[in-house]
């Protein structure tokens, strides 16, 4: 397997030249952005899906890009980090609030391991309706349901099922929606 297919896998991989040169390709695409005009073309290029209508605003940054599919009317605000070495799916009329990290991408526990530079994703699915406050953190691994709402500051270390405001660090849920 290939760097990249290791990656793209979630297993213990070692970000080899043309991950780099991949890597490079979306920080030059997330620069775009903070140019005028570019805000409605750039999400087209940078991600492996996008759906009709997207913003990206200011500040934006990911790793790769094409590992992250958002659906239509997808919003988000300025310096978002998506780190996307797995897939990072977004549904449909999605809001992301400003200063929110989403990770896919970890890092091994055993410190001789992550000394030697390995890492591995796991990916992260957030439903349709969904808004994320801001500064909140999505952990490697989650999944959350349909119409969840994450509260400002939140830290969600695990996965939620649709219709749930959550929030804290951890997050827990606090209350459902009908």
């Amino acid at each position: 397997m290939t760097e990249k297919e290791k990656m793209l896998a979630g297993e213990l991989y070692t970000p080899d030249a043309q991950l780099k040169k991949e890597g490079e390709r979306a920080r030059e695409l997330c620069a775009l952005l903070d140019l005028p005009g570019n805000r409605s073309s750039v999400p087209q290029k940078l991600f492996g899906k996008c759906g009709k209508n997207p913003c990206l605003t200011r500040g934006f940054y990911c790793d790769y890009g094409y590992n992250i599919e958002v659906g239509d009317n997808f919003y988000c605000n300025y310096g978002v980090c998506i780190l996307d070495v797995c897939k990072v799916e977004i549904g449909d009329n999605c809001l992301i609030g400003p200063q929110v990290g989403i990770y896919a991408a970890a890092h091994p526990l055993d410190r001789k391991t992550r000394t030697a530079g390995l890492e591995y994703g796991k990916g992260v699915k957030i439903g349709n309706d969904c808004w994320i406050g801001g500064g909140a953190v999505i952990n490697p691994g989650v999944t959350l349901g349909d119409n969840v709402v994450v509260g400002s500051g939140a830290v969600v270390t695990k996965s939620f099922p649709s219709d749930v405001v959550i929030a804290g660090n951890p997050a827990r849920i606090i209350k459902k929606l009908k």
